[in-house]
């Protein structure tokens, strides 16, 4: 007989207010952010907000890097459950569609969270650093995820090895060789290459228009950014071989 698994312990009463009061510092820093931006940060303020002081605020969280990672790792979280969303709802669709669901997602969060968008990707927080392989860099990667599986879905390692990436330099390929190693299946480098220009096309056109750069385009921003998405996949495709 197989001896029986012992049962998970309940959250004690403490861990339980500890996880509620954690949850109400950073919905406050949040909040904090959507009305004077990530740059005025302010933990004081933040304490005022829910009746602490600041002392009683470090009980949670011992500096500001430790509030700063933890909002940032949850913007990649709601962004990257946005962009699963949108797949989510293209599901029976080809995986083309797919992709561009997943491109349209990441717009829509970035436009409607503009200042939690700017903590991710506008100008760094001076004197912050993310920790290394910690929960910022779990978050991005799982990102990163979905927009690999959908991009290449269908696609051979021989097929994606071979794409045209228009020769990469040897210390180049050795540099992109484990990027992106970390799934069930390694990505090439040439694949690689293509992943990351192609994030770089999306992500430039969607900040550009979250920080108010093509306003002149007004409402046709979204038929815009969709007809970019199309030919960028369309061109990703046509350098991957259809046999290896």
């Amino acid at each position: 007989m197989f001896a029986e698994e012992p049962a998970t312990a309940p959250p004690s009463l403490r861990q339980r207010r500890r996880a509620t009061a954690t949850r109400e510092i950073v919905e406050a820093a949040e909040r904090h952010i959507a009305e004077h931006g990530p740059h005025a940060l302010s933990l004081r303020a933040v304490a005022r907000s829910l009746g602490m002081t600041v002392q009683g605020l470090y009980h949670y969280f011992p500096n500001r890097d430790a509030l700063v990672t933890a909002l940032v790792a949850k913007a990649y979280d709601d962004l990257a459950d946005a962009v699963t969303a949108s797949v989510d709802a293209a599901s029976g669709e080809p995986a083309a569609r797919r992709f561009l669901a997943a491109t349209e997602g990441y717009r829509r969060w970035a436009v409607t969270h503009v200042e939690r968008f700017q903590l991710l990707y506008g100008a760094p927080l001076r004197h912050y650093e993310a920790p290394v392989e910690g929960p910022t860099t779990l978050a991005m990667r799982r990102l990163g995820t979905v927009f690999q599986r959908e991009m290449f879905d269908g696609y051979t390692t021989a097929q994606l090895a071979s794409a045209d990436t228009r020769a990469l330099s040897p210390a180049l390929r050795a540099h992109l060789e484990p990027l992106f190693a970390h799934g069930s299946e390694a990505l090439p480098p040439p694949a690689t290459a293509l992943l990351l220009g192609a994030w770089g096309h999306m992500h430039g056109m969607v900040v550009l228009e979250a920080f108010g750069h093509t306003a002149f385009i007004g409402d046709h921003q979204a038929e815009v950014f969709r007809m970019a998405m199309r030919d960028l996949l369309d061109d990703i495709h046509r350098r991957i071989p259809t046999r290896p």
